[in-house]
Formats: structure tokens, C-alpha cells, sequence
């Protein structure tokens, strides 16, 4: 499937920075993205099997790399403590990894309690205005709830906990012991769910895969941890994972266990859940799109490819007075959940 390969970056408008402010997810951090581009070399990081994981762990001169892990330390406390310094004392940024592969060119630092040498990780990009967008619509739409803080240009992400989804069409998938009907309804859920709020770019690596150990088998649920494609292609397939090739497995494992009116219900199952979520989050969906609908976040020859594209779905045009995604996004959901909306 034709992608475009580089997205460009868009700024953060004065609306959604309002909005931003409104909901809590701005703050003053001690460290910003710019800060960490200091380090002053690198070296590959493999994983535990020596392959190459794209990312490179930097290093800084002893004098900026103190400065910046007391910083860093502040920035996790305020992601996940709501700053309280009481606990910091403990807590030490030990390793930081960058990427230069993709859009957003992360930074991703590990956090060591030195009490019991437990870790976790948080992530450290660019803002940009569509995966703000995204991550909110995440935050509202999905089942999952998502932690972010912005300052500026700089963005503050927690760890996602999951297997990629590469790693486990590859390691995971072939295993006997795998609940297939289970795994294939989740997939079925979040390629509804991507299509109903429109966020692109869903391939094997851009997503993870969580599972939870339950008193009789496991549960499994898809997450999706790249959200800077949130409605910018053109092209309607771009927006249903089971259209990309190196989901394919996953699809084929799907068509083998569900019949189509499993796969119905399952779709008709998961718009009723987001519809129940638009209705509770109906005020700050309101002042989300009222945000969106003023930003340019894709080229108008997109935009009217997309509306194009959808009017031939829905075989009505619907889609033919949309200016700008934001106008996209908010009536595709509106399309996508009026009869749930209208049973509940």
C-alpha cells in the first residue's frame, strides 16, 4: 500500500494550545526535545536476540548529562506524580535512546527506581498537531487511557506496554497454544475502531499487542502507539489496518475463525462502546473539534480525495461541503455511530 513516507510537521495552533491548557496537558518541564539533541555521539541498540532495533543510545558530556537526568527525573515525576518531588529521590534517568527512523524522531528514556531497580520509560518528540490530535482521540474514543504533557514544541509520552506487532506476527502468532478467535476479535475492534475516528498508518510495527492472563485463558487488546497519521491520507483503505501486508497473518487468522456476521457483531459491538464514550466526552469532543476544524492538517488535494473516497462508501455526498479533517473526522463519526447514538 502507497504511504506517504514523510509527514510534515504541524505546529500547534493558539486554539488547540487553549484547549490543551483547558484539559490539563500542558505544563512547564525542565527539559525540552531540543535540549536532548546535545548528546555528542551514539551507538546502535540491539535487542536481545543482536538484532538492530533502529534506535541508538546517545551520550552526553558528564557536565550536560547530569544537568539533563535531573531534568529528566522531574519530567517523569510530573507525568506520572503530578510532580510531587517527594519521590524523586530515588528515582534516576540511566539511559536515553534516540530514532531517526520515522516522522517524529524520538527520544525515549529510561527512568530506575534505585530502591528495587524496577524501570520504565517515557518519550520525549516533537509536538505535532495531528498526533496531539490523535492522542486525544485516543484518550476519548478508545479504551485506553492516555498520559501526555506538552511545553511548546515539546511533547512528553508515557510507555505504551505491549508486543509489537511485528514481533508477535512473528514469535506469538505460530504458537498452538494462542486463543485465535479472541485475538482475531480484538483485531476486528481496532481496525473498526482506527476507521471510525480515521487514523492511518496502522502496520504491524505501529501497534502493540497486550495480553492479559485471565482465570481461563488469556485476553488480548490492540493498541495503536503511532498516532502521527491521524487523518491525513487521502485514500479510505489507508485507514483499515486489514488492508496493510504485513497485517495480513492477523487477517487471514481472522477469516478462518470468524464468520461475517461474528465480524458484524463484533464491528456493532465496538460502535456501540464508542458511542457510549462520545456521549459521556460529548462537551470536550466539542472543544476538540471545534480546535480541529481550524487546522490544516493535510493538503487540500487529501482532503478531497478523502471526501471523494467516502462519499462512495456511504453512496451519498456527505462529504462535499468538509474544508478542512477536522470537518472529515467529526461527521465520519457522526455517520459511523448515528444508530448507536440513537439506540442509546
Amino acid at each position: 500500500m502507497d504511504i506517504s513516507r514523510k509527514k510534515p510537521s504541524y505546529p500547534v495552533s493558539p486554539l488547540l494550545l487553549r484547549y490543551l491548557e483547558d484539559y490539563d496537558r500542558r505544563a512547564k518541564l525542565p527539559v525540552t526535545y531540543s535540549d536532548l539533541l546535545r548528546f555528542s555521539g551514539s551507538f546502535p541498540r540491539h535487542d536481545r536476540a543482536g538484532n538492530d532495533t533502529l534506535w541508538q543510545t546517545v551520550f552526553y558530556e558528564p557536565s550536560t548529562l547530569r544537568e539533563l537526568s535531573e531534568g529528566l527525573t522531574e519530567v517523569y515525576v510530573q507525568l506520572r506524580i503530578a510532580g510531587d518531588p517527594s519521590f524523586s529521590a530515588h528515582l534516576v534517568a540511566d539511559r536515553v535512546d534516540y530514532c531517526h527512523f520515522g516522522n517524529s524522531n524520538p527520544f525515549r528514556v529510561r527512568i530506575v527506581n534505585l530502591l528495587n531497580d524496577n524501570y520504565d520509560y517515557f518519550y520525549v518528540k516533537k509536538a505535532d498537531a495531528s498526533r496531539l490530535y490523535g492522542l486525544e482521540l485516543e484518550h476519548l474514543l478508545s479504551p485506553n487511557r492516555i498520559n501526555y504533557l506538552v511545553d511548546g514544541e515539546t511533547l512528553i509520552e508515557e510507555h505504551i506496554v505491549g508486543i509489537p506487532g511485528d514481533d508477535f506476527i512473528k514469535h506469538r502468532l505460530p504458537q498452538p497454544h494462542l486463543n485465535q478467535v479472541r485475538l482475531a476479535k480484538e483485531f476486528v475492534k481496532f481496525n473498526e475502531r482506527c476507521f471510525v475516528r480515521l487514523l492511518g498508518d496502522m502496520r504491524a510495527y505501529n501497534y502493540v499487542i497486550a495480553i492479559t492472563p485471565d482465570f481461563e485463558d488469556e485476553q488480548y487488546r490492540v493498541r495503536a502507539i503511532d498516532f502521527d497519521q491521524q487523518s491525513y491520507e487521502g485514500r479510505r483503505t489507508m485507514y483499515l489496518p486489514q488492508f496493510f501486508k504485513d497485517n495480513n497473518p492477523v487477517v487471514e487468522m481472522c477469516a478462518r475463525n470468524l464468520k461475517p456476521e461474528t465480524v458484524r457483531q463484533y464491528q456493532a459491538e465496538e460502535r456501540t462502546l464508542i458511542a457510549r464514550r462520545v456521549r459521556t466526552e460529548r462537551y470536550r469532543l466539542k472543544d476538540l473539534f471545534d480546535a480541529m476544524r481550524q487546522d490544516e492538517l493535510a493538503p487540500p488535494e487529501k482532503i478531497q480525495q478523502l471526501c471523494q473516497e467516502l462519499n462512495q462508501h456511504y453512496k451519498a455526498p456527505h462529504f462535499d461541503r468538509c474544508r478542512s479533517m477536522g470537518d472529515v473526522v467529526r461527521l465520519h463519526i457522526k455517520l459511523m455511530l448515528i444508530r448507536q447514538l440513537r439506540v442509546e
